[in-house]
């Protein structure tokens, strides 16, 4: 079973985001084994970044406003090849102060879901949510619309 990794810093403090979560992790346990490894903010993004880049395993997504936009379907598509690779998938959310630049040019890539600016606790839902909807458009299930 393909493996993908969330690496977050920050812990969630609203416990409705925390179900949110666990609930899109237990619907992902039939695809995939998703770890969600949470880091402490720590005085600097330099700092973070040292334990972000120690967390990050196989392919790297790094999650920042001017990464490259996707749709589903692509989300999908690029998820289905690292799949089909046996490769193991990690995405990167950083502090509500972002991600340090060693960290940005570290990742395979940068993934944007908006140009707008979101809470990163949320941000944890919607990459879930996200990653769900790949696995059910590549198993051909009518959760996406």
């Amino acid at each position: 079973m393909i493996k993908v990794n969330f690496v977050v810093v920050g812990k969630i403090k609203e416990s409705f985001y925390r179900e949110a979560v666990a609930e899109y992790q237990k619907r992902l346990s039939r695809f995939c084994k998703l770890e969600i490894k949470e880091l402490p903010e720590r005085a600097s993004l330099k700092e973070e970044a040292e334990d972000i880049l120690r967390a990050a395993k196989g392919y790297v997504i790094a999650l920042a406003i001017e990464g490259k936009e996707h749709s589903s379907e692509a989300l999908a598509k690029k998820l289905r090849i690292l799949c089909d690779k046996g490769e193991e998938i990690t995405f990167l959310i950083g502090s509500s102060h972002g991600l340090d630049a060693s960290v940005k040019q570290s990742a395979n890539e940068l993934l944007s879901f908006s140009p707008m600016t979101f809470p990163h606790q949320l941000m944890r839902v919607i990459l879930a949510e996200q990653v769900y909807r790949a696995f059910m458009i590549n198993a051909g299930a009518e959760y996406h619309k």
